[in-house]
């Protein structure tokens, strides 16, 4: 399904979200954030869909940073909604519900590098290239990278990359543990479905629940975040996915997931 910007379709258990601007090297603007935005709702609604992949159209570029026509546009009165749109989508897939899975096929800047921070998991492919350059243009990270790339690489590593502006390739991003693996492109998308099938075989409620406490040690102290741990636990064990899994490893079979 072609939402203008953005493909969405189905493929097993995984939602593919495509931006769809290869001859912008798939840069964002207004309108891939909106039709990221309704392809999430989509995902999110339906029961079958395990987990998201997001990628880009072509070879070339994940995401190769926003719109710098339209960068170039901003003042500082229409600029905060500029950056406050593109951080409440990315917010939004940090916190989703189901895993997302960065596939990155190429370019991955600015944006695009913010992007990928926001996902759960990223696999990258050999000729994929990160990096912050905003300081190039004359601003800073916008979409979360000066909070998000700290966490992932260090204090040390992330004020580097985002004051020197330089790139990164696969293989340094992968020493850096800024993604999970990294692979052929031709093996780049078949790899996070091979993914998604994993996750489609565990408990949907545990999964969900589990990206919630794994979320907050992002936010709270250690000991707040064992007291979530705990309560989220709690949780869990009052689920109908929580009584097919015990009786399943019991009876020696699959168990039959519910999703609550």
């Amino acid at each position: 399904m072609g939402l203008g910007s953005v493909i969405y379709r189905k493929e097993g258990h995984a939602a593919i979200i495509t931006i769809n601007r290869p001859e912008k090297l798939n840069a964002l603007n207004e309108n891939v954030l909106e039709d990221m935005k309704a392809s999430l709702d989509q995902a999110q609604a339906d029961s079958n869909v395990s987990a998201v992949v997001v990628t880009g159209a072509g070879d070339k570029a994940f995401v190769a940073g926003a719109d710098i026509a339209r960068l170039s546009e901003l003042t500082v009165i229409t600029a905060r909604d500029f950056v406050e749109r593109g951080q409440a989508l990315f917010d939004r897939i940090e916190k989703f519900p189901k895993p997302v899975i960065a596939a990155i096929n190429g370019y991955a800047l600015g944006g695009g590098s913010e992007l990928a921070w926001a996902c759960h998991i990223r696999i990258a492919s050999r000729n994929a290239k990160f990096g912050q350059p905003e300081v190039n243009l004359g601003v800073i990270p916008g979409y979360g990278g000066t909070q998000r790339l700290p966490r992932l690489a260090g204090r040390g590593i992330a004020t580097e990359l985002i004051v020197t502006g330089r790139q990164i390739d696969a293989e340094t991003a992968l020493t850096m543990r800024l993604v999970n693996k990294v692979v052929d492109m031709e093996q780049l998308l078949p790899a996070a479905l091979e993914l998604v099938e994993s996750i489609s075989q565990r408990s949907p409620s545990a999964v969900r629940f589990a990206l919630q406490a794994i979320d907050a040690t992002a936010q709270l102290p250690q000991d707040e975040g064992m007291k979530l741990e705990a309560q989220l636990f709690a949780l869990s064990c009052g689920t109908a996915d929580h009584k097919e899994g015990t009786t399943a490893f019991l009876e020696k079979r699959k168990p039959v997931w519910k999703g609550a």
